[in-house]
């Protein structure tokens, strides 16, 4: 038997693809169906660990990975088969099946397309004979029409299964009528009729102001608005391509005040989704050095060209803010490319990130290597001293993706500087003990990291999984969520 599809497209990127297709793969799977998601190409450095089939480990979009937890199934490499890891505007490495894929990088993006298309219908057809319903994510909008000969993410994926699919709009940004029309009416024709619904995302207001807007789109297109989804600021999910939604949030009277770098090439920003609902804690997003004033802590996170962003941190002056953070005493977290810039220098002698002086705040070198370091792991942290304290002896897991390797400067510390070691290979701290790198992705989803630092519980997954469900249980209108994969199941 092969599994039926729905597609979620969008009219543009950030319309609410990621967390519909989140919701859909809940709402399904709490009426029984064996679901996975799917999203074909994903551009996004936002990415997670998970088994390969053949062994090993490789990385997928953080969406697919959310989304397959949502489905209750185990993440799989086949649910994402391509990602597009930007490191500048017109270079991303390219990760197939969770390896990465140096020849696929440099080939230009439509003989790419054609090139990748046989390994991404085998993973979406080896998903369709496992389950009953697989939940697809576009990318962007179905109607780009200089791209549409070699769109594989929404056009070919649609094709190929004959998905019903729904169209959403964000219609806070305004013109969202506009944009439904005209991404309806640049639809291939061959594709159009499988657009089953239009959905208005990102809602503020009386929805009876809406009329007679949905009728008048219905007459013109024959496709009615299914679902009108009211604002919702934190509903619980990271935002997937960028920080969207970057004003300072606070749970409660602030005690703590965490300023996240958010540098260009930002990457993995999703660990830092569940700080937003600490009690007591502000999370704030620092591009200026005016940003991290106040701050308690500030986190270097990870970078997808380290380099790079180092190189833009010390344009906007927030090297010397986060140097004299440090000096003040006052605690400085640096995650995976955080920690990198953490120590002496970067060193890069196959081209991998970029040669760079580091911050000097802990005495490390980083060696760029060819390959790349992808793995889950669990491991207790050993002793911690100052600000981190609290972290001394927690056992904590997480991920990791990084191309450095990362090692004491043998110089500086057989000169005196004093380096303490909390996870050989993994985790260092300054002599004073208030700068702490690790190379450990994924603290903060951690419950017992939370509790250490914070005496906090994070919100569950489930229950951030099972509102998305809820809400679009009584926001589309009744029987279309049903329609979509009727007659019965395979």
């Amino acid at each position: 038997m092969t599994a039926r599809c729905v597609i979620v497209w969008g009219t543009s990127s950030g319309a609410g693809k990621s967390w519909l297709a989140t919701a859909l793969c809940r709402w399904y799977a709490r009426q029984g169906w064996r679901v996975a998601p799917f999203k074909a190409q994903n551009m996004s450095n936002n990415a997670r660990v998970v088994a390969l089939p053949q062994g090993g480990e490789g990385e997928i979009g953080a969406a697919q990975y959310f989304q397959a937890l949502a489905a209750g199934v185990e993440p799989d490499v086949r649910m994402n088969p391509l990602l597009l890891k930007p490191e500048a505007d017109t270079r991303s490495q390219v990760v197939l099946l969770g390896r990465v894929a140096p020849a696929l990088g440099a080939l230009p993006w439509r003989e790419r397309s054609a090139r990748v298309w046989p390994d991404v219908a085998a993973a979406l057809d080896a998903l369709r004979a496992e389950h009953d319903l697989v939940v697809i994510e576009g990318a962007g909008s179905p109607a780009e029409i200089n791209l549409q000969a070699s769109d594989i993410v929404n056009l070919a994926v649609a094709r190929h299964t004959q998905a019903r699919a729904l169209l959403v709009a964000d219609i806070d940004r305004g013109g969202a009528f506009a944009h439904l029309y005209g991404t309806w009416a640049l639809l291939p024709e061959d594709v159009r009729g499988q657009l089953r619904g239009f959905v208005l995302n990102k809602f503020r207001g009386d929805p009876a102001l809406l009329a007679p807007a949905p009728a008048q789109l219905q007459a013109l297109t024959g496709v009615p608005t299914v679902a009108t989804v009211p604002m919702r600021w934190d509903h619980g999910l990271p935002e997937e391509d960028g920080v969207f939604d970057d004003r300072a949030s606070a749970a409660g009277v602030v005690r703590t005040t965490v300023a996240v770098i958010a540098y260009p090439r930002l990457s993995n920003l999703d660990e830092f989704q569940p700080l937003r609902h600490v009690e007591g804690v502000r999370l704030v997003w620092a591009r200026q050095p005016a940003d991290c004033a106040g701050a308690d802590w500030i986190v270097l996170p990870g970078s997808k060209a380290t380099a790079d962003d180092l190189a833009w941190l010390r344009a906007r002056g927030l090297d010397q803010a986060v140097v004299q953070h440090a000096a003040s005493g006052r605690p400085v977290l640096g995650i995976c490319g955080g920690l990198q810039m953490l120590g002496e220098a970067l060193i890069d002698p196959h081209g991998i990130d970029g040669n760079a002086p580091g911050l000097g705040l802990l005495p490390l070198v980083t060696v760029f290597e060819r390959d790349k370091t992808v793995c889950r792991t669990q491991v207790r942290l050993g002793p911690c001293r100052g600000a981190w304290s609290a972290l001394s002896g927690v056992a904590v897991s997480g991920y990791e993706i990084h191309h450095g390797q990362t090692a004491p400067h043998p110089g500086l510390v057989a000169a005196g500087q004093a380096l303490h070691t909390v996870v050989p290979g993994l985790a260092w701290q300054s002599a004073a003990g208030n700068v702490l790198g690790v190379y450990l992705h994924g603290l903060f989803e951690d419950a017992r990291v939370l509790h250490a630092l914070f005496g906090a519980r994070a919100r569950p997954l489930s229950s951030i999984f099972d509102a998305l469900a809820d809400g679009i249980d009584t926001q589309f209108q009744p029987g279309v969520l049903e329609a979509l994969v009727a007659p019965g199941r395979p």
